[in-house]
């Protein structure tokens, strides 16, 4: 652990309870009782946001298992493209019109895009204000509505961090609401949520626990805590996807623990290399996260060689094509473009390469890596 630097990380909260293991969905039914019970005490309304997954649409008995009232007020929320700031305050003034400006509770059902959504939301129903006023660390300085996240896949870590990542279309920055505010105060964490999701989806969004913790252990932002999830995270990901079938129910029971984890190591630590590039790629291409993260992991054999190995064997062996050639056809403003949305990221690439990354990575640098992507 040499050259190690000082985070700043301190004082860390994780999320407040949890729910884990099978059918922990029927927990919610009790939780939101308790809740809405609370609200009529403190003299507010018990209706309840669910914001769910497009995916579930078709779902017929998904408001039954989710225990719906009439009360409540549920919003479907689009997946294909990442979170932008502006679609979710459109959503936060659509609900303050339908009267949910101070409900009993914000549930958030779905994937990173959703949990995401149902964070902002929380926040910015007592905060006031717009979501881009929020980008930053520590600017979200009010208590949120209670809020509670039920993933439905598992990876990128939404139900444990302390963040909501969106991009602001006006400045082309994608960060999030940093803040011990944004963490949820419950999660249900339930692998029979997870069987349906695509093979190659549930390998892109799982590689993202995996890619956090081989950036943490990598970086010069250190300490035992953040250490000892990234390990734990990255010895279940290893046990998940290098057996033949990574989709069994003890294994997506696995890789829930190990989104789990890997969100928490995340939450005192930083990443690295791969989630800066991997933000360019979204931001200028609409590549969304975790598969993002898998292209940029074309460019990483000198920055990270031994994970490069792993990961490459881990995706030979479930058989899954990582899309190539993305960058092919840019232009030199594209590769400008992607370069800016990438060296924007300080403390991951102070994390990664040192105080003085700017030197290392000077635009041809960077226009070399996106162009082996």
């Amino acid at each position: 652990m040499a050259n190690v630097l000082n985070s700043g990380i301190k004082l860390v909260k994780n999320v407040g309870r949890y729910n884990v293991g099978a059918s922990s969905l029927d927990e919610l039914s009790g939780l939101l009782t308790r809740l809405r019970e609370q609200a009529v005490c403190d003299g507010k309304k018990s209706g309840v946001i669910f914001l769910v997954d497009q995916y579930f649409k078709a779902d017929a008995t998904l408001t039954d298992r989710i225990a719906l009232q009439v009360s409540d007020v549920l919003e479907f929320i689009p997946t294909k493209d990442e979170p932008k700031t502006d679609d979710i305050d459109r959503l936060v003034a659509s609900l303050i019109l339908k009267g949910f400006s101070e409900p009993a509770a914000v549930v958030g059902i779905g994937g990173g895009i959703t949990m995401d959504y149902a964070k902002a939301v929380s926040n910015l129903l007592t905060n006031g204000g717009n979501a881009a006023q929020y980008q930053g660390w520590d600017l979200v300085k009010v208590p949120g509505i209670f809020k509670i996240g039920i993933p439905t896949i598992s990876g990128t870590g939404a139900e444990t961090t302390r963040t909501c990542v969106m991009t602001n279309p006006a400045t082309g920055m994608k960060l999030g609401m940093n803040s011990d505010f944004t963490v949820f105060d419950h999660v249900i964490m339930d692998p029979e949520l997870t069987a349906t999701v695509p093979r190659d989806q549930y390998f892109f969004t799982g590689m993202d626990a995996y890619i956090h913790c081989i950036e943490a252990l990598e970086g010069s932002y250190r300490n035992a805590i953040g250490d000892a999830y990234s390990r734990e995270t990255i010895n279940l990901c290893r046990q998940v996807f290098l057996e033949d079938d990574m989709q069994t129910p003890a294994n997506r029971e696995k890789l829930m623990v190990a989104s789990y984890l890997g969100g928490c190591a995340i939450a005192t630590s930083y990443v690295g290399l791969v989630h800066p590039l991997s933000a360019g790629l979204s931001v200028v291409l609409g590549i969304h996260h975790c598969v993002a993260n898998c292209i940029v992991m074309r460019a990483m054999a000198d920055y990270y060689p031994a994970a490069y190995d792993e990961f490459w064997k881990m995706a030979e062996h479930q058989r899954v094509k990582v899309p190539e050639g993305v960058c092919q056809n840019l232009g030199e403003a594209d590769f400008k473009a992607l370069y800016e949305a990438s060296i924007m990221h300080q403390k991951p690439l102070t994390n990664a390469l040192g105080e003085n990354y700017k030197s290392i990575l000077t635009q041809d640098k960077v226009t070399d890596l996106f162009k082996k992507m």
